[in-house]
């Protein structure tokens, strides 16, 4: 019996078996490729998932937080606010109590004041009854006052009325007789009550350098002559000079004005060394200029 022969395989078997090795290494490299991308995508994923569990938990506490936050402040809010209302109430009560006390107060006050006008009102009822009746008395004292006054005013119009008739009525140096002639002080207080005439009385100095105005005139000194009682003096009215001279005391020294229907009067009383003393008569319808 013969053995069998060995028949060799083919020449292409070898390159079969190399490529079919080689493809199942690529694929078992790129399986592994594959699985290490796929253990990364799951590893990054779970640190991920950790990150945004995280982030959710401390958003979570955030919000614990801001609600505990805002839950204060309404709590706060509140107890101002009821803190405010009382505080209001209580100022309101304070407000009421210090009216009360000021009303109390004002009523003391007008109590006072309506006590006080009351004592006034009756020291001054006192003040006027007493004064009544010290004027009552003084009443009596007054009229028996107005009798002597009226004694003494008869007993004075009386003099004066002597003294009147005692005066004489002189022709002046114009030959008017046109009044009473007074010598002294007495009989020309006499004349000025009489009330007949306008009187102005009058000093004239020999030094004066001015005329001095008497009434509406002027009257100037020129000279005096003691021993005989005489005298010059110059007359200014309406703008005009009138000398008088070497007169003598008592004696009306008369001159007219314009719109006077009477004449005016010049009386000298008294003559020293160096002055002259007398007045003025004038007649009532005129008036001084």
């Amino acid at each position: 019996m013969s053995s069998p022969m060995y028949t060799p395989p083919p020449s292409g078997s070898g390159t079969k078996t190399a490529l079919v090795a080689g493809a199942l290494i690529a694929l078992v490299v790129s399986n592994i490729a594959l699985w290490y991308r796929l253990e990364t995508t799951h590893s990054e994923d779970r640190d991920a998932r950790t990150a945004l569990l995280s982030e959710i938990a401390n958003l979570k506490e955030s919000s614990n937080v801001t609600t505990a936050s805002q839950r204060r402040n309404v709590e706060l809010l509140k107890e101002e606010l009821q803190a405010a209302r009382e505080q209001a109430n209580q100022a309101a009560g304070h407000a009421k109590q210090e009216a009360q006390a000021h009303a109390d107060l004002l009523a003391k006050q007008l109590a006072d004041a309506q006590a006080k006008q009351q004592a006034r009102v009756q020291s001054q009822i006192t003040d006027v009854q007493q004064q009544a009746t010290t004027a009552n008395a003084k009443i009596g004292e007054v009229s028996g006052d107005v009798t002597t006054v009226k004694t003494d005013l008869g007993a004075t119009k009386a003099q004066l009325d002597k003294t009147i008739a005692n005066l004489n009525k002189v022709q002046g140096d114009l030959g008017v007789t046109s009044g009473y002639v007074a010598t002294n002080g007495k009989e020309l207080e006499a004349l000025k009550r009489l009330g007949e005439r306008n009187y102005f009385q009058f000093t004239l100095e020999k030094k004066d350098k001015q005329p001095k105005r008497v009434g509406d005139i002027s009257l100037k000194l020129r000279s005096v002559d003691r021993k005989r009682n005489k005298f010059t003096l110059e007359v200014l009215a309406d703008d005009k000079m009138v000398e008088k001279k070497d007169k003598g005391i008592n004696e009306p020294l008369q001159f007219y004005v314009s719109k006077a229907k009477q004449p005016y009067e010049v009386v000298v009383n008294e003559v020293t060394k160096n002055s002259v003393t007398g007045y003025l008569a004038t007649p009532k319808d005129t008036t001084s200029r």
